[in-house]
């Protein structure tokens, strides 16, 4: 009889025990606000052709914590005065919630078409990225990115205001996954570089947190 009381009673601690940590245990969040800095460096190899290097770092979990870290190599090919190709490598560790993390190495090949239109720029971007992730199965996904210029002056400060936006689709689930707005500004600092400032708004149902607030910076340095 004894023997069979602490046989109920370590029962009822194990069931304790599950509750607890079942309470404890909240589900990632679905939205958050971020800051992300990207430095672009970008090198002439040979005529028509640069080399590109980037890193990035995104402050995240309402801007408290480090939730992703990235570098990037990549070769851009400048075909036309109106067409460049770029493809490349990324590497990115991620911790967007506590207790998670990922690993993923990206390859990817862009083309993009910019021009003149009146005082407007306007460029479209067509990239095919292949990620291979340590925590979900690889996928391959889609990107499109349309972006429109429009320089401006305030006194003797020139700078150029954008508007752009991107789809994401997930080519392997076969589905439309991420849609990414921007506006912002960018301004030649000097020769060599070029600082821009934006604000975007993330929209994924499926990823957490997959809904974001960003205030973005870009420095570009041009060797």
């Amino acid at each position: 009889m004894h023997a069979r009381s602490l046989m109920v009673v370590g029962a009822l601690l194990l069931c304790a025990g599950g509750v607890v940590s079942a309470q404890t245990t909240s589900p990632a969040p679905t939205d958050d606000t971020q800051i992300w800095s990207e430095v672009q460096i970008t090198a002439p190899l040979r005529k028509k052709f640069d080399l590109i290097f980037k890193g990035t770092f995104r402050l995240g979990r309402n801007v408290s914590h480090p939730v992703s870290e990235s570098g990037a190599i990549a070769i851009a090919y400048k075909a036309t005065r109106f067409l460049t190709f770029e493809t490349g490598y990324q590497y990115q560790a991620a911790q967007p919630s506590p207790g998670r993390t990922s690993f993923t190495s990206t390859l990817s090949f862009n083309g993009t078409v910019k021009f003149p239109l009146g005082k407007f720029t306007i460029s479209d971007r067509n990239q095919i990225e292949r990620r291979f992730r340590n925590s979900r199965s690889d996928n391959t996904r889609y990107r499109n990115r349309l972006r429109v210029e429009y320089p401006l002056a305030v006194g003797k400060t020139k700078f150029n205001v954008f508007v752009s936006n991107e789809v994401f689709f997930d080519v392997s689930a076969k589905r439309w996954a991420r849609n990414r707005f921007a506006v912002g500004a960018n301004k030649k600092l000097n020769k060599n570089l070029t600082g821009e400032l934006y604000y975007m708004r993330q929209n994924d149902g499926r990823s957490r947190p997959g809904d974001l607030h960003i205030i973005g910076t870009i420095l570009k340095v041009q060797l």
